[in-house]
């Protein structure tokens, strides 16, 4: 390649080193494209049929069926059925006009009351949840500070606010506070004058790390600079927390500490869509104001019934403690699967409790081995690469249900130590070898 760049006198104009790169790359993405959206053909429970060539039944360890409800079930799935004969798949309409049904109202009033704030708007996606919410709520004059590992939802949303985008280091609120006593002091650019509006971006649980965010740090903080807090609980809301009620209640936060709350109906739920959860004033405003409520079509009825029915379950309006059990059986199988994960040597990131945990694979070269050979024996994993993480930081990223046995968790551990074992990808020694290390060190002392 550098001859050719050589001999057609190319290289006064491009640059070599970050051609090479980019090929590479393109060349890396191209080897382990399978690796990626591989079709499905059940429903997604503890295990489904995955179709790579054939149809495999394999253990779901990729699904954020955090709760077990995106399968069928007990007490929703006969709703459902229910809604769907009632009002349709659809109502074809935006809620402004023909799209606004009982179901709805009723969601909105079960998500106040469940995350605890005085009112509440649904959407029908949520991503859009998060990109259209925040250009209603700040423009231009108006300051967000975001963290450097928010969702790319969050990211779009932010720049197409035409408000001033700043960004802190991750779940660091001392970082937090330095930009906004730099930015507070500064002023808006050019004029200098005072923003008009601050809004400080965290999540509950970040996806790709499994951490839980430092949230009583961080509103205390908001609170010294007078800054409003917006908190994404999509990976947190219904999964973690001795109700089901998110990091607030699972760190001790007050809700009434927080402005705006988000979650998604598309994890814990086993739905779709998403909300927004604030005072009556914010939600009245985001009603008259927000693309996705004025224009998007509204959340399919049954999928509204299938959100309504899941969180009566969770609260045990359904006459039954399975709701209970079921945020017990997932803090213990997360946290059982998480510890057995770093006896094996492997570098898990994210908290106890959080059910996502990324094992870092680091070289893309081991993406595609580790994703195939999990697959080959009827595991299928996650795996996260470029540009979605940075180059040299690939991972598979293990999401824990509680819909899951510990049976199922024993053959999961199984098969993802011995493909550990032949990719290498523990980099750290495994528990029986860190016992008997120290027991040598004992006894040459």
């Amino acid at each position: 390649m550098r001859m050719i760049f050589h001999c057609f006198n190319l290289e006064r104009y491009i640059d070599l080193p970050f051609v090479c790169v980019s090929l590479w790359i393109f060349c890396c993405q191209l080897s382990h494209q399978d690796c990626f959206g591989r079709p499905i053909a059940s429903a997604p429970d503890t295990w489904f049929d995955v179709l790579h060539n054939k149809t495999s039944k394999c253990l779901n360890l990729g699904s954020y069926n955090y709760l077990g409800f995106a399968a069928a079930d007990e007490y929703c799935t006969p709703h459902v059925i229910q809604s769907l004969k009632k009002y349709s798949a659809s109502t074809c309409s935006v809620r402004v006009e023909g799209g606004n049904t009982k179901l709805h109202v009723e969601l909105e009033e079960l998500v106040a009351r469940f995350v605890g704030k005085p009112a509440a708007i649904v959407f029908g996606m949520g991503y859009a949840t998060n990109s259209a919410i925040i250009p209603a709520l700040v423009g231009k004059g108006g300051l967000i500070i975001s963290d450097s590992l928010n969702h790319n939802s969050i990211v779009n949303g932010a720049r197409g606010s035409g408000a001033n985008v700043q960004v802190f280091q991750h779940n660091n609120p001392a970082r937090l506070e330095d930009v906004l006593r730099e930015q507070i002091a500064a002023g808006q650019p050019r004029t200098h004058r005072p923003w008009k509006k601050i809004i400080v971006i965290v999540e509950g649980i970040y996806s790709m790390e499994g951490e839980l965010c430092n949230l009583p740090e961080i509103i205390a903080v908001c609170k010294k600079y007078k800054a409003y807090t917006y908190l994404d609980e999509a990976h947190s809301i219904g999964a973690v927390g001795k109700t089901g009620r998110g990091v607030c209640e699972l760190l001790g936060v007050d809700p009434a500490d927080i402005d705006i709350m988000m979650g998604t109906f598309t994890k814990s739920f086993g739905s779709c869509g998403g909300y927004i959860a604030a005072s009556k004033e914010i939600i009245r405003h985001l009603k008259h104001t927000c693309p996705a409520h004025i224009y998007a079509t509204s959340m399919s009825p049954p999928g509204v019934q299938q959100v309504i029915s899941a969180i009566k379950v969770i609260l045990g309006e359904d006459g039954s403690n399975r709701g209970a059990k079921k945020l017990a059986q997932i803090r213990e199988n997360s946290n059982f699967f998480r510890s057995e994960l770093q006896k094996m040597g492997f570098e898990v990131l994210g908290d106890n409790d959080s059910p996502v945990m990324p094992i870092m694979l680091y070289n893309p070269a081991k993406i595609p081995a580790f994703s195939r050979e999990c697959l080959r024996q009827h595991v299928a994993v996650v795996t996260v690469a470029f540009p979605a993480t940075p180059l040299l930081l690939a991972r598979a990223r293990i999401c824990i249900s509680a819909s899951h046995s510990r049976e199922d968790l024993a053959k999961g551990l199984e098969v993802i130590s011995k493909v550990g074992d032949l990719v290498g990808i523990k980099y750290f020694p495994v528990e029986h070898e860190k016992t008997a290390s120290s027991e040598k060190l004992k006894k040459l002392q």
